[in-house]
């Protein structure tokens, strides 16, 4: 990636969450990055493509590989290392004050029939179901995850990660990490 097509990307991202995709045009970019808008539209053939290429670079960011590595989790860390990884995911979304913004606005437009946008966010939350699930039977393998309900406790782990991602969007002030405690907490304890 060149750099001025990753100035034109961080740029976009930033416009795009301060003012809105439809309120965003191809020649404020171009200003703000100190390009010609004829040199946007050689990286970019139209608003729309940028728009795409964008989410497809948050989507890979918002992986869940990118912020769970199953490989370096053991017996010895499998907790630790589990409250960590999901506290670091917090605190990332928390330090980006643009991320909520733009998410909200790939929401919008998924929301307004534009199936691409809907069908990545499903494919990122199932991305996390499935690396929950994995992680988990991973950790019960290794004997610190009671083998029972490991789909159910992947789902729930799924749920409040994203939803903490929602409250954080909104503006609610809660004590995001201590929710981040009590679901990995309540997964690693058995019934009994």
């Amino acid at each position: 990636m060149n750099e001025t097509y990753a100035k034109i990307l961080e740029t976009a991202y930033r416009l795009f969450a301060e003012h809105g995709f439809d309120k965003t045009s191809l020649s404020m970019i171009a200003k703000e990055v100190g390009v010609s808008k004829p040199a946007i539209y050689y990286h970019f053939p139209s608003k729309d493509v940028l728009i795409d290429v964008l989410f497809d670079e948050i989507a890979m960011e918002i992986d869940f590989s990118k912020s769970f590595s199953i490989q370096d989790y053991t017996k010895d860390n499998f907790e630790a290392k589990l409250l960590a990884d999901g506290c670091r995911m917090i605190e990332d979304q928390r330090q980006d004050e643009y991320f909520p913004r733009i998410l909200n606005e790939y929401l919008i437009r998924g929301s307004r029939n534009e199936p691409k946008y809907e069908q990545r966010f499903h494919a990122v939350t199932e991305g996390f179901a499935s690396g929950f699930e994995e992680l988990l039977t991973h950790g019960a393998k290794l004997g610190v995850v009671p083998d029972e309900r490991i789909t159910a406790k992947a789902h729930m782990l799924t749920m409040v990660i994203d939803n903490i991602g929602n409250f954080m969007m909104i503006g609610f002030k809660f004590n995001y990490e201590d929710i981040w405690q009590e679901a990995v907490k309540s997964v690693l304890r058995s019934k009994g």
